[in-house]
């Protein structure tokens, strides 16, 4: 069974810095894309920063420069570094991952998210 589970959350001054992680099991796929979305109260959920199948990275504009996001193929781990956080990087904090899985007769999109992991940052 496929898991994602995020940890690093919790509470930051603004200007501070955090860092989550995203261990990643049972994966059983060939992944297209992995990486971050997030998502504040009465907000829609919202990409911050992936990485791409060709291993490009893609990163939200309000969070460019700011963010940096990682991983370990070895530890099948993605990471995220943010710094000068913002109060407005309030939010939960979402692990995704997406590709295709091979059933041996046909390709099968498949796309799973963490649990969530919550991130709030304070003046």
């Amino acid at each position: 069974q496929v898991q994602l589970v995020e940890s690093g959350g919790g509470l930051a001054q603004a200007g501070g810095s955090l860092r989550l992680s995203c261990a990643a099991s049972g994966i059983i796929f060939s992944i297209n894309t992995m990486g971050w979305y997030r998502q504040a109260p009465e907000k829609q959920r919202e990409l911050v920063a992936v990485f791409t199948k060709g291993g490009s990275t893609n990163y939200a504009d309000s969070v460019k420069g700011r963010f940096t996001i990682s991983r370990d193929n070895a530890k099948n781990t993605v990471y995220l570094q943010m710094n000068s956080l913002k109060t407005e990087d309030t939010a939960v904090y979402y692990c995704h991952a997406e590709g295709l899985y091979d059933s041996g007769s046909r390709l099968i999109d498949v796309a799973y998210w963490g649990q969530g992991t919550q991130v709030t940052v304070h003046t």
